[in-house]
C-alpha cells in the first residue's frame, strides 16, 4: 500500500517494513506501515476494541477516536513518528506506534535516541502472539531510524502487555511512577532476545504445519462429478485412508439438489458448508484458483493444499500468478502447500489423512518425508513400501511457494511420531535458516538430505531463490557441519533412513562381519575400508550354516565389547539333500531378529543375495514370547508391534560426553529400561534393514557412524575465546568501513588497496607482513634497507601472483648484490617492471604455506575456508569450509579436516607447526566478517605457519554495501 501525497515528502513509504508473519496459533497476518488511506480501517478497528482495552491504552475511558486522533494516528513521517498495523483480510487487528522523545519526554528529532511506544490489539486476537510479533518489528524499525530505547507507560492491571515486554528478552528497567508501570527497553538485540524470537518462531511455524496435516475437516475443491480426475482421486484416497475428521466435496458445477458424492456431503462452495473447514485441497484450473481461495478465506479455512499446476513452472506469467496466490492466501491468514503439489499424508492413528494423489497410504512408521518433486515423491513412496518402511508424515510441496522444508523441520523437531527426517530438496529458499534449523533438529534426530539440481547452475522451474556461487562440495561440507546427513541419491536416502529409523546409533566405527559366504564377506570388508570404517576380519559360517548358527554368531558379535555394529551377509543355503531349504528367508529372519532383540543394543544390517522372503520378513517386526526370557527391552511392546516397533537403546559411546545415541531421543520422548509391572520383559523383534549389495549397507552404516560422532561432538558447544575481545577494535573497524565505502557506495563493492586492507585487518589483530614497492632496482635496494635483509622479491601482477612456479618470486636475498642480480633476472625473464609490479618483503620464518579465506555467498551466507597453498587446494580441491561465526571447535576441526592435514602435524618426521596460532587466525577472521557483513571477501595468501607463530604474507579485502540478513531480523515469512 502506497502513501498519498499528504504523506511526509521527506521520507518515502518504507515498503521493506512490510512483512507476513506466522502467529502463535499457526495463522498468518501482515504487518505494514500505517498510511493516510487507513482512516476508515482505523476507525472500524477501534470500534471493535473493548472498553477495557481502550482504557488500558489511554488510561481513561475513550469510547471513540476524534477526527484529530484519526489524523494523528494515520499521518507519520516514518522517522520520528511511526505506526505499524497488523492486518488479516485487509482489516486491522492491531496497531503499534512510537514517537521519538527527548530526555524530558517531549517530542523530538534525531539525535534523540528514545521513543515512547504504545500497542493496541483487538480483543478477539489477543493471545495469538500479535503484540510480541509487533514488538519485534517496531523495534527493528526504531533501530533503523537511530532509536536505541523504548519507553512505555502501562497500567499495573494490564498484565498481558507487561508480560509482552518482560518476555521479549531485551535489557529493561521497571519503575512505578504516578500509578503506572514505567518500562524502559534497550533495543539492542541480546542473546536472550534472539533465543526468545527463535523459540516463538519454532512454535508458530510448527503449529502452522500442524494445522495443515492434522485438520479436523477437509474439503476437496474441484471434486469431479464423474469418476477419475484429480479432485475425485484425492477424495477417494481420503476415504480409503479412513480420515478421522469430516470430509466434504466442493464443485460449483454440482446440481442444486445433489446432496452427496461417494457418500460425502456435496456443496457448490465452501460458504454452503455449515460447519468449520480446516483444510481445503484445491484441484481446479489455475484461473479458477483465486475464486476458490477467496471462498476459503472468507469462510475461515485455515490452510490450503494446492494441487493445481500452471504457476511458476510455466514461466514469468505463472510466477507472478504464484506470487499473487501466496499474497491472497496470506491476507486471509492461510498458509499453502504447493502449488503444483502432490499432496500430504499423515499416518497418525488420530488423523489418518491421505490428501494426496498417492493411491495407498504408506504403512505407519517413524520416518518423516518431505520432497519438492511429485515424481520423486512417488518413487520414494514406492521404494519405502517395497522395503516395508513406514512413514509418520509425507509432504510433496511442488513449487513450495509458501510452506517449505524449513517449516517441516520446525514441526518434526518436537514431533513424537517422527524419529528420522528425510528431505529431497531442489532448492533452499533460506539457507542460513535451513542450516540453523537442521543443526538443532539433528541434535535430537537424524536429518537426511538429497539435494537435486546440484550442478545445473540454475534454479529449478518454479523456485525463485538465491543461487549459490560456491561449489557443491562446499555446500555438502557446510551441511555436514550442521549435522545433516548429505547423500547423493534417493536410493542412498532410503538406505540410510531405514537404518536410522529402525536401529540404534553405533558407538564407534568397529564393524563385525559374519555370514555364510566368504566372498560376500570380503566385499563387505572392502566396502567398510573404503568408507573409513574399521572392520574386523569377516567370520565365515560356511555355506552349511543354519539359521541357528546365524543366531548364535550374531549374538556373540553383539556381545563383543570390541564391536560397534554388525553386518550379516547371507546367500541361499543348501540342505542335506542338496536342495534349497524351503521357507529359508522367514526362518533366517526370525533367528536374526531374535538375536538382535536379546543382545546388547547395536545396529545390525543384513546383506542378502537371492534369499526369497528374507527382506520382507526382516521388515515385518513382530513380538513373540517364544524366546528365552533374558532380554534387554527399552520400552514396553506396543499393542501393534508391526506398526510401532520398539527401539533398542544404544549404548553410551566408549569415550566422549554422555549423549542420547538413539535416533529420535528428543525433548518430547521418554524411554524406560524396564517394562511396567512385575511380568518379565517380552522382547520386541524390531525391523532389521536388508540390502541387496554390500556397498549400500556399508554406506548407510558409515553415515550412521559419522552422524553419531557429530552428535557426541555437538553435545559440547564450541565458544569464541575471550582473549579476542581485548585485541579487537570493532567500533574502529566499523567507522573505517563506513569511510571506505563512502556515503553513496557502489552496489558492486570495491576492492581495498594493500594499505587499506592491512589497516582494516590490523583492527582485528591480523598483521600482514609489510611490503614495499620496487619500481626499479634502486627502489628495491632502498626498500630492503628499510625492511632488513634477508628479503624476498616478488611480482604482484595478477597473472603472476602466487605463481612461484613461473619464476615470479626470489627468496632469501641476503644482500644488495643478490637483490640487484635477482631484479635483473626477473625483468629479463618476465617483462618490464611496469608490467611485473615488483615488491620487496622481509623473509618470514620457514613453515607450511596455507591459504585462509572468507566469502559471503548469496545463498549459504558467510563461509570460512582453509587449505594448503598451491596444488593441494588449487589442483586437488583439498579445502575445508565452515559457516561463520566459527567457534574454537570449528577452527580446530577446520584445519584437521583437509586430506593434507598430516603435513601440519609432523608428517614424515617434519616438525609440527603452530596450529594454535592458525586456529586463532581463523577465529579472528571469522569475527571480522561476522561483525561486519560489508566485508564480503577476504583472502590471506599465503599464510606461512612455522613451528612457533605464523606470518601473513599477502591479503586482499573486498567491501560492499551490507546485504540483508533475513536470519537476524524480526520474524517474517519469505517471499519466493
Amino acid at each position: 500500500m502506497q502513501p498519498t501525497p499528504e504523506q511526509s515528502p521527506h521520507h518515502a513509504y518504507p515498503d521493506h517494513w512490510e512483512a507476513d508473519v506466522v502467529l502463535r496459533d499457526g495463522g498468518t497476518a501482515r504487518i505494514r506501515p500505517i498510511t493516510t488511506d487507513d482512516a476508515e480501517r482505523l476507525v472500524s478497528f477501534y470500534e471493535q476494541v473493548s472498553d477495557e482495552s481502550k482504557y488500558y491504552r489511554f488510561f481513561a475511558p475513550y469510547p471513540r477516536l476524534s477526527a484529530k486522533d484519526v489524523h494523528r494516528f494515520t499521518h507519520h513521517d516514518y522517522v520520528d513518528r511511526v505506526g505499524l498495523a497488523v492486518t488479516v483480510g485487509g482489516e486491522f487487528i492491531a496497531t503499534v506506534r512510537y514517537d521519538r522523545i527527548d530526555a524530558t519526554g517531549r517530542p523530538a528529532s534525531a539525535p534523540a535516541d528514545e521513543a515512547e511506544v504504545a500497542f493496541l490489539v483487538q480483543d478477539a486476537h489477543q493471545g495469538r502472539g500479535v503484540a510480541s510479533a509487533l514488538l519485534e518489528h517496531i523495534a527493528a524499525v526504531a533501530r533503523e531510524r537511530g532509536i536505541r530505547r523504548f519507553a512505555a507507560e502501562v497500567l499495573p492491571a494490564n498484565n498481558k502487555m507487561i508480560k509482552v515486554f518482560r518476555d521479549a528478552g531485551y535489557t529493561q528497567q521497571r519503575s512505578f511512577e504516578d500509578g503506572s508501570v514505567h518500562l524502559t527497553l534497550d533495543l539492542e538485540p541480546t542473546a536472550e532476545s534472539l533465543a526468545v524470537q527463535r523459540a516463538r518462531e519454532q512454535r508458530a511455524e510448527a503449529r502452522s504445519v500442524q494445522r495443515l496435516i492434522a485438520p479436523g475437516s477437509v474439503a476437496v475443491i474441484g471434486t469431479g462429478r464423474n469418476p477419475g480426475g484429480v479432485g475425485r482421486t484425492v477424495l477417494r484416497n481420503l476415504l480409503a485412508a479412513g480420515f478421522t475428521g469430516r470430509t466434504y466435496a466442493v464443485n460449483s458445477a454440482f446440481a442444486a439438489d445433489q446432496a452427496t458424492i461417494d457418500g460425502v456431503p456435496a456443496h457448490r462452495s465452501i460458504g454452503e458448508i455449515s460447519e468449520p473447514v480446516d483444510l481445503a485441497v484445491v484441484a481446479v484450473p489455475a484461473d479458477r484458483v483465486p475464486e476458490a481461495v477467496t471462498d476459503c478465506g472468507e469462510h475461515g479455512v485455515q490452510g490450503l493444499v494446492v494441487l493445481s499446476a500452471g504457476y511458476a513452472e510455466w514461466g514469468a506469467e505463472g510466477r507472478e500468478r504464484q506470487r499473487e496466490l501466496v499474497r491472497q492466501a496470506r491476507s486471509y491468514g492461510m498458509r499453502i502447500i504447493g502449488p503444483n503439489a502432490f499432496g500430504v499424508i499423515n499416518n497418525s492413528d488420530a488423523v489418518r489423512l491421505n490428501a494426496s494423489l498417492a493411491p495407498e497410504s504408506p504403512a505407519p512408521g517413524r520416518i518423516g518425508l518431505f520432497t519438492q518433486s511429485g515424481a520423486i515423491g512417488i518413487a520414494l513412496l514406492s521404494g519405502l513400501y517395497r522395503r516395508g518402511a513406514g512413514l509418520s508424515t509425507f509432504i510433496s510441496a511442488g513449487n513450495r511457494a509458501d510452506i517449505s522444508g524449513n517449516d517441516f523441520l520446525q514441526y518434526w523437531y518436537e514431533d513424537p511420531d517422527t524419529d528420522v527426517a528425510l528431505l529431497y530438496l531442489e532448492s533452499i529458499g533460506n539457507p542460513r535458516k535451513f542450516t540453523r534449523l537442521a543443526r538443532r533438529t539433528a541434535a535430537t534426530k537424524p536429518v537426511v538430505v538429497v539435494k537435486g539440481a546440484r550442478h545445473s547452475g540454475s534454479t529449478p522451474p518454479g523456485h525463485a531463490v538465491p543461487v549459490s556461487r560456491i561449489p557443491d562440495a562446499t555446500v555438502s561440507a557446510l551441511m555436514r557441519q550442521a549435522g545433516v546427513i548429505r547423500v547423493d541419491t534417493v536410493t542412498e536416502m532410503v538406505d540410510a533412513g531405514l537404518l536410522l529409523a529402525d536401529q540404534p546409533l553405533p558407538a564407534g566405527p568397529r564393524i563385525a562381519i559374519l555370514g555364510n559366504s566368504e566372498s560376500l564377506g570380503l566385499l563387505t570388508y572392502d566396502a567398510c575400508l573404503a568408507e573409513g570404517l574399521r572392520p574386523r576380519p569377516p567370520r565365515d559360517l560356511t555355506t552349511a550354516a543354519t539359521p541357528q548358527d546365524f543366531r548364535e554368531a550374531l549374538a556373540e558379535a553383539l556381545a563383543d565389547s570390541n564391536c560397534d555394529a554388525v553386518v550379516v551377509t547371507a546367500i541361499p543355503w543348501v540342505g542335506e539333500n542338496g536342495e534349497a531349504e524351503s521357507g529359508d528367508g522367514e526362518v533366517l529372519a526370525a533367528a536374526l531378529r531374535t538375536a538382535a532383540a536379546t543382545g546388547p543394543a547395536k545396529p545390525v544390517a543384513v546383506v542378502h543375495v537371492e534369499i526369497g522372503g528374507l527382506a520382507e520378513a526382516l521388515a515385518a517386526a513382530t513380538s513373540t514370547a517364544a524366546v528365552p526370557p533374558v532380554v534387554r527391552a527399552s520400552a514396553p511392546a506396543a499393542p501393534d508391534a508391526s506398526a510401532a516397533p520398539a527401539r533398542r537403546t544404544a549404548p553410551t559411546a566408549p569415550t566422549g560426553p554422555s549423549v542420547p545415541t538413539t535416533p529420535g531421543d528428543g525433548p518430547t520422548q521418554q524411554r524406560s529400561d524396564t517394562d511396567p509391572g512385575d511380568t518379565p520383559a517380552v522382547p520386541v523383534l524390531g525391523r532389521i534393514p536388508a540390502y541387496p549389495a554390500a556397498e549400500r549397507a556399508v554406506r548407510a552404516l558409515a553415515e550412521a557412524v559419522k552422524y553419531a560422532q557429530w552428535r557426541q561432538q555437538a553435545a559440547v558447544l564450541g565458544k569464541v575465546p575471550e582473549f579476542l575481545d581485548d585485541t579487537i577494535d570493532e567500533a574502529g573497524a566499523a567507522a573505517r568501513i563506513d569511510a571506505l565505502l563512502g556515503p553513496d557506495p557502489d552496489p558492486r563493492g570495491r576492492a581495498l588497496g594493500h594499505d587499506e586492507a592491512c589497516e582494516l585487518l590490523g583492527r582485528y589483530g591480523i598483521t600482514v607482513r609489510p611490503t614495499l614497492p620496487a619500481p626499479d632496482p634502486d627502489a628495491a635496494v632502498a626498500a630492503a634497507a628499510r625492511l632488513g635483509y634477508p628479503v624476498a622479491l616478488k611480482t604482484t601482477a595478477p597473472h603472476l601472483r602466487h605463481r612461484a612456479d613461473l619464476g615470479g618470486v626470489r627468496l632469501d636475498l641476503a644482500n644488495e648484490a643478490a637483490l640487484r642480480r635477482a631484479y635483473g633476472e626477473l625483468t629479463d625473464l618476465l617483462g618490464k617492471p611496469t608490467e611485473l609490479q615488483p615488491v620487496v618483503q622481509s623473509m618470514a620464518p620457514r613453515g607450511v604455506d596455507t591459504v585462509v579465506r572468507a566469502t559471503i555467498d548469496p545463498a549459504a551466507g558467510a563461509v570460512l575456508s582453509f587449505g594448503l597453498a598451491g596444488a593441494p587446494s588449487e589442483l586437488l580441491g583439498d579445502t575445508a569450509h565452515r559457516l561463520v561465526p566459527a567457534t574454537d571447535r570449528d577452527a580446530a576441526e577446520l584445519i584437521r579436516s583437509i586430506r593434507a592435514a598430516p603435513v601440519l602435524f609432523g608428517w614424515r618426521g617434519s616438525a609440527p607447526v603452530d596450529t594454535a596460532a592458525l586456529e586463532e587466525l581463523l577465529l579472528r577472521l571469522s569475527r571480522l566478517v561476522d561483525d561486519h557483513p560489508e566485508v564480503v571477501s577476504v583472502a590471506l595468501e599465503p599464510v606461512v605457519v612455522a613451528t612457533q607463530g605464523l606470518t601473513v604474507l599477502g591479503a586482499s579485502v573486498r567491501l560492499a554495501p551490507s546485504p540483508a540478513r533475513t536470519d537476524l531480523g524480526p520474524r517474517r515469512l519469505p517471499n519466493y
